[in-house]
């Protein structure tokens, strides 16, 4: 399996609030509430790490979780952001990924 990469639109308003992001997608306004676990993979999405170093270095290793079933609930959870237009997905380093107002790196 190629590496995935993927970093946060620039497009969206996003917010923390209790541990959790809250996030609105500019192409159709989607709100999106995220749990701690995805709360983690999008502060981590800096475009430049693969989500599976990210499932494995971050997720893995705040939540009790094996990394198979981590990785598979990841690629579901970019895969509909990126829908969204909230994510982006590559299958190289996006080099001109940016932080969110909001976000923390």
């Amino acid at each position: 399996m190629s590496a995935v990469y993927i970093a946060r639109a620039t497009t969206v308003a996003a917010r923390a609030l209790d541990g959790e992001m809250m996030i609105m997608s500019a192409k159709d306004s989607t709100l999106f509430t995220l749990n701690p676990v995805a709360t983690v993979i999008w502060q981590a999405a800096d475009g430049q790490t693969p989500l599976v170093d990210i499932v494995e270095k971050k997720v893995c290793a705040e939540f009790d979780v094996a990394p198979a079933e981590a990785l598979q609930d990841a690629e579901k959870f970019v895969g509909d952001l990126a829908n969204h237009g909230v994510l982006l997905v590559s299958k190289e380093p996006i080099a001109a990924a940016k932080p969110v107002a909001g976000a923390k790196p």
